[in-house]
């Protein structure tokens, strides 16, 4: 099953997204937290997952007299890389960005679905900025962000970790300058609210 194939359906990408952090789960776990999604459904993307390579059984178990497997995500089979994404339509990129954003929401509802929701103790938020850098900056930025977060990533789970779902969108913007503006700092006017986004 190619990358494309699992980032373009929506409930592929959402059964994908729940396995991430190296986690183990049957699809009983995945019911439970995929809700929305009916069961049937469910279970013939998981199969079509596992014979595409991107889900391995990890773990059999007989339970009522039928077997429940525990599936694991194996590493990279849903990355699309540069040549992919080059080869992808625009048709193609915008559904993969809607499918995405529409797991960012599905998480997000799952979180405030929980009744006890304080953004500051629970240390979530989003947030949207804005950067004038050249190609070259933005690429320092980028291997600075995984020298940073690729350690962590690889943290398994462990007694006192919570995990975290750190979803990034990096564009640049179609619509705007690509110099700064020459108005002086004492000058400008009050800079906007950013979202929160991190």
């Amino acid at each position: 099953m190619r990358p494309a194939d699992v980032v373009l359906h929506p409930v592929r990408m959402r059964i994908v997204q729940a396995f991430l952090g190296d986690r183990e789960l049957t699809t009983s776990d995945l019911r439970a937290e995929i809700a929305d999604v009916p069961s049937a459904t469910l279970y013939r993307q998981v199969a079509a997952l596992a014979r595409g390579g991107v889900l391995i059984v990890v773990d059999e178990t007989r339970v009522r007299g039928a077997v429940e497997r525990t599936y694991r995500l194996r590493t990279g089979t849903t990355l699309v890389d540069g040549n992919q994404a080059r080869e992808m339509t625009v048709e193609e990129h915008r559904q993969m960005f809607l499918t995405f954003v529409v797991g960012l929401l599905a998480d997000f509802d799952h979180y405030l679905d929980r009744g006890d929701v304080d953004m500051a103790r629970d240390l979530a938020g989003f947030r949207q900025n804005a950067m004038y850098l050249t190609d070259e900056e933005m690429a320092a930025v980028v291997t600075e962000l995984r020298a940073v977060l690729d350690p962590r990533i690889a943290l398994p789970p462990a007694p006192g970790r919570t995990r975290r779902l750190f979803s990034t969108v990096l564009m640049p913007d179609a619509n705007a300058p690509t110099t700064t503006s020459t108005t002086t700092p004492g000058n400008a006017g009050p800079a906007p609210s950013p979202k929160e986004h991190d």
